[in-house]
């Protein structure tokens, strides 16, 4: 038989509901939100914490239809896989971590044989080093260059104020830095409409005693046109004999890099041109790795002055260090690794031949639109440029290519709009960025969703258009506001001076 049994009280005056819950959402944190600027008194699930910052996230676009950056948005799960295993070496370390070293040396070999650096004699030999990327690769490159001019300069009795850097006005935002922090001056190129690449002979002309390095972009962001490199060296060389100087080219291959070698092998850009003395390539752009590494290379040791290269005993291993970055983690540069080693020369070729071919069809489909009647083509075609398409509204209408951007991006596209370089800034256009994973499916995706957006618009009051536009200004206006990010204009920089708006890389 059963017995009648007593249930005592028991005081839970003490206990926390919340943390009898199993569920996320039922949690204490979901009710009062998460710590913002203020790091909490106490600890968190990490459940808790991962599902909160994974939620947060969710506000961002999506990178696979995001059609404005460069940057790499997929790598094979083995490599993703061989990244998360080693994500704790630290790079530095070479004492500990030999092995990560030699991949470093490894790619830089890889890298500088594509851009057939002289591997004649040990004298001769070419050198580089992993970045962050391009704009780390840029100011190492710049400083060296500074640095080798100054002690030139130094040696025959001479001035060594104003250094200046020549380059086209459509740089992107780094070459800025770069002389900005190592006051150096800025000596622009200007586009003209219907030009938007340096003029050699025009540029050359910008050279004098003071110059330390012209630059030549493989790629610009705006077109994706490739700067003519040989021709730049003709007038250059013929600039050096003039005045007696020693002025040599350094080449911004941030995308061009890894394109122009496999797609049009016979365009002379590189270390095959004289007067090349350093380059520089994003390896998490078409060299397919994700974000976090680059590439600076140089002809040979004459162009990094000893005097700003630091031989560092870490951890008992001397060590020779020309960087901008100290601890960091080993992944990207074994990412890297692995692309040069899984695809080699055929594989890259075969990769940049169909991203190639894609921006072409896609380009001629754009052009196609309305019978040829809509859209001018701003980018090459047939492996000319980056494997971009840059297009412009022909006629100016009741709505801009700012409109069509946004339309696209209430269907989750990515695409910016943005104005031309300085000079040439009153022009509109819009780019699509052609990355490994924008395969041919998706492109007619996108060219369905482009053709529904200009039929929307077409049909749209152009007072509701203007109320959007700017709609779209005080909500982008609101947003700055409430990022609590410094947003100082200034007066001295191209986009303070010319407003210049800087194409998304």
């Amino acid at each position: 038989m059963g017995f009648l049994s007593t249930v005592p009280a028991t005081s839970n005056s003490n206990v926390d509901i919340h943390n009898l819950t199993t569920t996320v959402y039922g949690s204490a944190i979901a009710g009062r939100g998460a710590p913002r600027f203020e790091l909490a008194e106490e600890e968190m699930e990490p459940r808790v914490a991962a599902r909160f910052i994974h939620d947060h996230l969710l506000l961002d676009g999506t990178p696979s239809l995001n059609l404005a950056s460069f940057v790499t948005t997929y790598m094979e799960e083995e490599a993703e896989k061989l990244m998360m295993e080693h994500l704790s070496v630290n790079f530095i370390d070479v004492e500990e971590y030999p092995a990560s070293a030699e991949i470093e040396t490894r790619c830089v070999n890889m890298i500088a044989r594509l851009f057939n650096a002289p591997v004649d004699t040990p004298e001769s030999e070419a050198l580089g080093v992993s970045t962050i990327g391009s704009s780390e690769a840029i100011i190492l490159a710049v400083l060296a260059a500074k640095r080798l001019w100054k002690n030139k300069r130094k040696a025959a009795g001479k001035s060594t104020e104003n250094p200046n850097i020549v380059m086209n006005a459509a740089v992107q935002v780094c070459w800025e830095k770069a002389a900005r922090y190592l006051e150096v001056e800025e000596r622009y190129w200007y586009c003209k409409p219907g030009q938007y690449v340096l003029d050699p002979k025009e540029a050359v002309e910008l050279v004098d005693e003071n110059t330390i390095l012209v630059c030549a972009i493989l790629g610009t962001t705006y077109t994706g046109q490739y700067e003519d490199v040989a021709g730049l060296n003709d007038e250059l060389e013929k600039k050096n004999k003039e005045l007696g100087i020693d002025v040599h080219i350094h080449v911004d291959a941030a995308s061009g890099g890894f394109v122009a070698p496999f797609v049009v092998p016979d365009l002379i850009w590189d270390f095959r041109v004289p007067l090349v003395c350093s380059i520089n390539v994003s390896g998490h752009k078409y060299g397919l790795a994700y974000a976090g590494v680059g590439w600076a290379i140089w002809r040979d040791k004459s162009f990094l002055p000893d005097d700003i290269l630091f031989t560092v005993n870490y951890l008992g291993s001397p060590q020779v260090s020309f960087t901008l970055n100290f601890s960091k983690s080993a992944v990207q540069v074994i990412g890297q690794y692995y692309q040069l080693l899984r695809l080699g020369k055929t594989g890259y070729r075969a990769i940049m031949t169909n991203l190639t071919a894609t921006a072409d069809f896609l380009a001629q489909e754009i052009l196609d639109i309305d019978q040829g009647e809509r859209f001018e083509l701003l980018s090459e075609i047939n492996g000319a440029g980056l494997p971009l398409v840059a297009w412009k509204l022909k006629n100016l209408g009741k709505y801009d290519e700012f409109a069509i951007a946004r339309t696209l991006r209430s269907r989750g596209w990515i695409v910016p709009a943005y104005t031309m370089a300085p000079h040439t800034e009153t022009m509109k256009l819009l780019r699509v960025v052609v990355r490994e994973d924008f395969s041919r499916d998706r492109c007619q995706i996108f060219l369905r969703d482009l053709k529904d957006a200009l039929k929307q618009l077409d049909v749209t009051p152009e007072v509701v258009l203007d109320h959007q536009a700017e709609q779209h200004l005080q909500q982008a206006a609101a947003k700055h506001k409430r990022s609590h990010k410094h947003r100082r204009h200034d007066n001295h920089s191209l986009q303070g001076t010319a407003g210049k708006t800087h194409a998304v890389c």
